[in-house]
């Protein structure tokens, strides 16, 4: 399948100088999403927004990432700053190709826009807060859309393009291994499956995955006002030492992946997983793949916990889409949220005389 290369970034970052740079590198053709329109319309980006509006302007971006499906060989595509907003675009783009972003910080895209009069949205009286603006709201969606980020902050043209083709590579390298490894997970879970089916069975043990999301594994060292100053590792004993006081078998699995995630919930339907409990982290606020993963596992009983309060935090954390795909739902509680977890799990499961209470 022919792999593209998009280039993801705020307005500014260089997506299109890099990309130009990047195609040479590669000795793949080159493409940037905003000429491609500018060439289907006849007019400039400030003309379309004006004459038709944003959202013209939007369907537009669209219809360009969806024309590469078609493509006969892989290109380096230099996607507008708002067009990984939509989440069927990011799924468009998950699905063709690799995806990178030249992450910059707000002085430095300021420095760099402030004189450019054909950005539509910058057309205002403070661009540099409008350009804070825009970013505090965009960067979660940037990073969870890439694959790997390259920072461009103090770097020249031909730095970023040289550690851009390094992420590249080692994306398409670590992807190898994913498979390779997918494929033999595969093969020893259906001769697990075979076994286990020739000798009846153990029906009285129910196995639980506990899934946790992009950042869980920086516990101890992200946002510690916030989650506390614990680290992973001690979430994933105290989980463990709650299961073990009520006689439950779980297991592991972290990633900062929403594919590697996808991947594990798809290998719970074939290694008997009963339940799973998984903290998505920011993935639950716009994910919808995975919250089609959860949903397509129906047989396992699903319940989503997040340790800080999303109700009382940012206006985007309180929206959870794989929550409909969940049993339950539970946060506010921190680590104690997890034992709440595993007691819903145990009732679902209908476990509950294995726990052992507490004198």
């Amino acid at each position: 399948m022919v792999k593209h290369v998009f280039l993801i970034g705020f307005m500014g970052c260089g997506k299109s100088s890099v990309g130009k740079r990047l195609s040479y590198l590669l000795k793949q053709p080159y493409l940037d999403t905003d000429d491609r329109i500018e060439e289907w319309e006849g007019k400039k980006i400030t003309q379309i927004f004006a004459d038709e509006g944003e959202e013209y302007f939007r369907l537009q971006e669209t219809e360009v990432i969806k024309s590469l499906f078609d493509a006969r060989q892989p290109y380096v595509v230099s996607v507008g700053g708002g067009l990984v907003l939509r989440e069927k675009n990011r799924r468009i783009i998950k699905k063709q190709g690799i995806c990178i972003y030249l992450r910059a910080t707000a002085d430095t895209l300021y420095q760099r826009l402030q004189k450019d009069t054909q950005r539509p949205l910058l057309q205002v009286e403070d661009p540099k807060a409008r350009i804070e603006s825009l970013l505090a709201k965009r960067s979660a969606i940037y990073e969870s859309c890439a694959d790997r980020i390259v920072d461009v902050d103090g770097l020249d043209l031909p730095r970023v393009a040289e550690l851009v083709r390094g992420a590249f590579e080692e994306e398409k390298a670590a992807r190898r291994q994913r498979r390779m490894e997918k494929e033999e997970s595969q093969n020893r879970l259906v001769q697990s499956r075979e076994q286990n089916e020739e000798s009846g069975g153990n029906g009285n043990e129910k196995k639980i995955l506990v899934m946790h999301g992009p950042n869980l594994n920086f516990l101890g060292i992200r946002e510690p006002e916030i989650y506390g100053t614990a680290s992973y590792a001690d979430l994933v004993a105290y989980i463990q030492a709650e299961a073990d006081k009520r006689g439950l078998t779980v297991s592991f699995f972290q990633s900062n992946h929403e594919g590697a995630l996808i991947d594990r919930i798809q290998e719970a339907y074939y290694d008997h997983t009963e339940g799973i409990i998984i903290n998505p982290g920011a993935l639950t606020h716009y994910s919808y793949a995975l919250h089609d993963a959860l949903a397509s596992v129906d047989r396992i009983q699903k319940i989503e916990v997040h340790l800080s309060d999303i109700t009382k935090r940012e206006g985007f954390r309180a929206q959870s889409v794989t929550k409909a795909a969940c049993q339950a739902q539970i946060y506010g509680k921190g680590f104690a949220g997890y034992a709440d977890a595993l007691d819903e799990m145990a009732r679902l499961l209908g476990l509950e005389q294995n726990e052992e209470k507490e004198s």
